[in-house]
């Protein structure tokens, strides 16, 4: 028995755990977001209040944490009780110091939530070390205490835990998490949480797992398909209609003919017989009018509760943009921080709700977006300054509903805009397009650039931007939610990139096509127009083919041809038309030719699951009224494919002669034995020679003797650094194209920008290097 009680007690602080990591996740978002919020605020009254809402945050985070055994959050929580205290008194000055660890706690619990599944120690040392510092005031910076007013005194709160042990603390948990609320008003869910004997008012939401939802929804979407085999079964039921009132009325034409010869024995017997027929059709008629209106009913009846059941649970399955957006002003701080430059971030339209799997997706598109505003638009305070412009920089975030079906979302920042010539070097160099091709582009055209993989426009690759990766995959996830994205730019107001997106992910109306005998499903908001154009309409211009719409030259392909299929006459085609739609992405426009156009209906997206995760020129599937599976089109694909099928030169043999490719030759150059050999195997298993140097000396005699591709320097080395065999090997003019990766320690702006200085192409911070992230820069630059 003992045993099994103590297995029930596990299960329970297991299943208390769990709703622990949940409880604690929000309240240190509401810390987090009032220490910036703290930050910027001047007006004593708010910061007293701000104060103390983090004071009442971290002092019920700790009481929880005691209660589901979490020792480490505990004393951390308690130490930052602490310190806030002796803020609160204004006994501390508020300074960069002071914040700097207050986010490096918070930071610190939330790496201890994420390991605590793995069962891995998070080190605390260090923090409690600054926490203790901070609260017996010896610290530095800030502004003087005279100027400051003593804030509220009041710091007496109950412990939730109480004095009876784990039981009773678990029994709180559970009492507590009952009675949260949706409804993040600070000073009430702390009474509701702490104030155990008060009874719980009526909450109007209930807490509910992401995973049970997602299931909800599916079975929701599943009903579609019933939805759809109802239109068809009534169809069916029709065409038989349609069928019998021919019979019937072939009965009635020929009736007065048989009738002549009913004197006859045989023609009254047959007479007979046609009126026994005719009855049996008028009772088959008046029975399928019935079914008719039946099925007309109840197709109307499920078709109201299926859009109902799934409108209802894709509210439920809605989330605030706010959810996602709220751990971005401490991002753009810490990476402001390490820019050294002043940025204020803007929030607008943040309570607009979008379907939970669409936010998800947006995350690192939102993360791409804000670096590049940070690394890229905005200058350092000093440089605005000589532009007349204030010190902190502006990024802003809007967004607004478009329509019932679409959402805009506008990320812009007033700093230096983007430089074109930089991008249009970029691509030239990285092969893209030619030195030719780069002059007859427009200025949207060239702009339109900064979204091909591997342009950009930083002289130097770290490990926040400069791989030209970061634009590309905002464009692919963008286009793969069925959105669009443009971006415009003006060297005094700086950028602002525009996408448009869709509400949900679940449906979407689609045009159904026919190829050849397959179909497939063209979502409807990539269709421009469709039309019928005559075979002599398609011209020819420089060996590819276009038709004219509206006087202007666009694109032609036929789909059968860039989905590779084989093609075939087009028997029902009797008018001499051929069907086409105008399809656009990321504002390009082809024309494709397909054979029959069906018409446009409501889709179910269903997934073409794991092992078919990725399909050229296919984003999925959909299931049809009668059964049929029907692929559904990736129009940034297609697109894609039509350029390489309108590209392909004449020829080209499908067997291409094989040819030898040499290894590349990388100079590694570092003065740790450990470390040298750790990037020789890893650089050696990737298929690379490699020749290594202890320091910068030994390096530059290396180099005299063989040619390399490529070099890999550490930059803290006896004789010679890495920055001055960097310099050295710009200044010969035989090695000033050699590519060059710094792979140091050093990770502050002066040696970054020292980095940039020298002339490296890369610089690769220890500390956060990973083997994957240094082969992918050596691949783009060899």
């Amino acid at each position: 028995m003992p045993r099994q009680e103590n297995k029930n007690e596990n299960e329970l602080l297991k299943r208390l755990q769990s709703l622990f990591i949940i409880e604690a996740e929000e309240r240190l978002k509401a810390m987090s977001a009032g220490m910036l919020e703290l930050e910027k605020t001047s007006d004593i009254e708010r910061q007293t209040a701000v104060v103390e809402t983090i004071f009442r945050e971290a002092h019920s985070l700790k009481g929880a944490a005691r209660a589901v055994n979490m020792t480490d959050i505990e004393t951390i929580c308690q130490s930052l009780e602490s310190v806030l205290a002796v803020l609160k008194r204004r006994e501390i000055n508020p300074s960069p110091e002071l914040f700097d660890t207050l986010h490096f706690a918070v930071d610190t619990i939330n790496k201890i939530l994420l390991s605590s599944a793995e069962g891995e120690q998070v080190p605390i040392t260090e923090l409690m070390r600054q926490l203790s510092r901070l609260e017996t005031g010896r610290q530095t910076g800030g502004i003087p205490i005279e100027e400051y007013i003593p804030l509220s005194q009041d710091n007496n709160l109950p412990d939730i835990t109480g004095s009876n042990g784990f039981l009773s603390s678990c029994s709180i948990i559970n009492q507590k998490t009952n009675m949260e609320l949706s409804e993040k008003n600070t000073n009430n869910t702390h009474r509701s949480a702490l104030n155990i004997g008060d009874k719980p008012a009526v909450s109007t939401t209930v807490r509910i797992s992401t995973e049970k939802l997602d299931a909800l929804l599916l079975q929701a979407e599943e009903m579609l398909s019933i939805k759809l085999a109802a239109d068809r079964h009534l169809a069916d039921l029709r065409d038989i209609q349609d069928m019998l009132d021919r019979w019937d009325k072939e009965c009635v034409k020929n009736y007065p003919g048989i009738q002549t010869g009913k004197n006859n024995s045989q023609f009254t017997k047959l007479l007979e017989f046609f009126d026994w027929n005719h009855n049996c059709v008028k009772l088959l008629e008046s029975k399928l009018n019935t079914l008719i209106k039946l099925a007309e009913y109840e197709r109307r009846s499920i078709g109201g509760i299926v859009d109902n059941f799934q409108k209802d649970v894709k509210k439920a399955l809605m989330l605030p943009f706010s959810s996602l957006l709220v751990t971005f002003p401490k991002m753009v701080r810490d990476l402001s921080r390490v820019q050294s430059k002043e940025v204020e971030l803007t929030l607008q339209g943040s309570e607009i709700e979008i379907d939970k799997r669409i936010l998800e997706d947006m995350k690192d598109p939102f993360i791409h977006m804000l670096r590049n505003c940070i690394d890229h638009g905005i200058e350092k305070p000093e440089d605005r300054e000589r532009n007349n412009k204030p010190r902190r920089g502006k990024i802003t975030v809007a967004i607004s509903q478009v329509s019932g079906h679409k959402v805009e979302i506008l990320v812009s920042d007033d700093g230096s805009g983007i430089n074109l010539n930089k991008i249009k070097e970029s691509a030239v160099k990285r092969g893209i397009l030619s030195e030719k091709e780069v002059g007859r582009l427009s200025r949207q055209e060239a702009l339109a650039l900064i979204f091909q993989s591997e342009v950009s426009t930083s002289p130097i690759i770290t490990d926040i931007s400069g791989r030209g990766l970061g634009l590309a995959i905002v464009r692919e996830k963008v286009e793969k939610l069925g959105g669009v994205i443009s971006v415009e730019t003006d060297p005094q107001t700086g950028s602002s990139f525009r996408i448009l997106i869709p509400v949900t992910l679940a449906t979407f109306r689609g045009i159904l096509v026919r190829v050849i005998e397959q179909l497939f499903v063209i979502p409807s908001s990539n269709v421009n127009r469709v039309i019928r154009i005559k075979q002599e309409e398609i011209k020819t211009v420089e060996n590819k083919e276009i038709i004219y719409l509206n006087g202007c030259a666009v694109s032609f392909a036929r789909l059968v041809d860039v989905l590779e299929l084989p093609r075939q006459e087009n028997k029902n085609n009797s008018s001499g038309y051929i069907p086409v739609l105008v399809l656009c992405s990321a504002e390009k426009q082809i024309a494709f030719a397909v054979d029959e156009i069906i018409g446009e209906q409501e889709v179910l997206v269903k997934s073409l699951g794991k092992q078919l995760s990725r399909v050229r020129n296919v984003s999925g599937a959909t299931v049809l009224g009668s059964g049929k599976v029907v692929p559904i089109l990736c129009i940034p694909d297609l697109l894609k494919s039509t350029v390489k099928v309108n590209h392909i030169p004449a020829g080209t043999s499908s067997t291409e002669k094989k040819v030898s490719v040499k290894r590349k030759l990388i100079l590694v150059v570092e003065d740790s034995i450990t470390s040298r050999m750790l990037l020789k195997n890893i650089l050696e298993s990737s298929g690379y020679s490699v020749k290594t140097a202890v320091d910068g000396i030994e390096a530059l005699t290396a180099l005299k003797t063989e040619d390399y591709d490529l070099v890999v320097s550490d930059v803290e080395m006896p004789r010679m650094n890495g920055f001055d065999l960097t310099s050295r090997i710009r200044a010969d003019k035989k090695y000033s194209q050699l590519p060059v990766i710094l792979v140091t320690g050093l990770d502050s702006r002066e040696d970054r920008e020292r980095g940039i200085d020298v002339g490296a192409n890369a610089y690769i911070v220890k500390s956060s290097f990973d083997h994957g992230n240094l082969l992918e820069v050596i691949n783009r630059l060899i």
